[in-house]
Order: C-alpha cells, then sequence, then structure tokens
C-alpha cells in the first residue's frame, strides 16, 4: 500500500469517527447579537472576531448530505459537481449559512474559503484512490 493511500485512509477513518460532533453544530450569538457557529463537541476555529466551524466540518457537512436542503449535492455528486466546475467553496460556505451553520461573516473571510476549497479538492483526490 502506497504511504499516500495510507495516510488519506486514515483521514477518512478519522472524519467517520468525528461525524456525531459534526451534525451537533448549532448556532449561538455572542455580545453583539452576531451569530456564530458552535459545535457541540467544541470543535471550534477561531477568525477573526467571530467563532465558525473549522473548514473541514463545513465541507464534511456538504460530503454527508446535511445541505441537501440548501442545494448541495452529497458524496460523489458533490465531488463531480466540484470537478467540473459547477460548485465552489462559495456555494457550500452560502449553504452552510443558510442553514444556519455558519454566520455571515464566512462569506467574505477568503481565509475561511480557500481552506474550504482545500478540502473540497482533497475529497477529489480521496475519490479516485484505488484500492
Amino acid at each position: 500500500m502506497k504511504f499516500s493511500t495510507l495516510i488519506d485512509s486514515i483521514l477518512i477513518v478519522g472524519s467517520i469517527a468525528l461525524l456525531p460532533g459534526i451534525g451537533g453544530a448549532q448556532i449561538g450569538s455572542n455580545n453583539s447579537g452576531e451569530p456564530i457557529a458552535i459545535n457541540s463537541n467544541n470543535l471550534l476555529t477561531h477568525f477573526t472576531n467571530v467563532s465558525y466551524l473549522k473548514p473541514f466540518d463545513a465541507a464534511f457537512l456538504a460530503y454527508q448530505g446535511n445541505l441537501k436542503a440548501q442545494g448541495i449535492p452529497s458524496g460523489s455528486a458533490l465531488v463531480s459537481q466540484y470537478q467540473t466546475g459547477n460548485l465552489t467553496a462559495l456555494d457550500v460556505v452560502k449553504a452552510a449559512v443558510n442553514a444556519k451553520k455558519l454566520p455571515v461573516q464566512a462569506l467574505n473571510d477568503t481565509g475561511y474559503l480557500n481552506a474550504v476549497e482545500w478540502k473540497l479538492t482533497s475529497f477529489s483526490n480521496t475519490s479516485s484512490l484505488s484500492y
């Protein structure tokens, strides 16, 4: 087994192990009344003054089908749409905002969008692995 295949397998298994915490994401608010995303397992990432779901968690919500109501496909359909350019990281973040999993500020956070983009790219790379 190639080393990169082993690493990808470990990442996938770890992702599945974190799934219950990702699905338990909720929205809270800070003192200024701005919404913040709070994960019940304290899986938080801090960007600027707002707490967000980790970019991995936001992308994984989409991959697992938790953003289907917002028009985002899941699994291999998500990967296919991303690879053909019909779906972007911004689309996923918009859907997460509409699902009340992320605050509106995430739409303008280029670091966050780039991290979600990287995760979507990694989904594309691992979906082409052969075992």
